[in-house]
């Protein structure tokens, strides 16, 4: 990704091009999505698309759950740890989406999460 808009510093323009590049994009994208899925970034794939001109991020990750017999004896561990899978899933969508155009300054279309598995843990995460 390149960015050629104009710079200043110290009321000069300065002309050049930026980049960054795909394995640093990729690398903002796994952080991205494991702070938002509750697990490790090397647990999380990535990979990009053109979607008309637009970058497309598809992951691959698990997601952080509570253990099941938590919940079994508090159904309220799943609101803790912020909803159903699927309810997660949607909602980081989002937050990956802004996070990683906010830092990079690329322009996404859209976030595709597949969930690969669970990874379970004692604490919920506030998402």
């Amino acid at each position: 990704m390149s960015s050629t808009a104009p710079m200043t510093q110290q009321g000069r323009v300065l002309a050049g091009h930026n980049r960054i590049s795909t394995q640093a994009l990729t690398s903002l994208a796994r952080a991205a999505a494991a702070d938002a899925l509750g697990v490790e970034a090397n647990d999380v794939r990535a990979d990009w698309s053109d979607d008309d001109g637009l970058l497309a991020l598809s992951l691959v990750s698990p997601i952080r759950i509570p253990p099941l017999g938590s919940v079994l004896r508090n159904p309220e561990r799943v609101a803790i740890f912020g909803g159903s899978i699927r309810d997660r899933a949607a909602a980081a969508k989002s937050v990956i989406l802004d996070t990683v155009m906010e830092l990079s300054g690329a322009q996404l279309s859209r976030v595709d999460i597949r969930i690969s598995g669970t990874a379970v843990s004692e604490r919920g995460r506030v998402l």
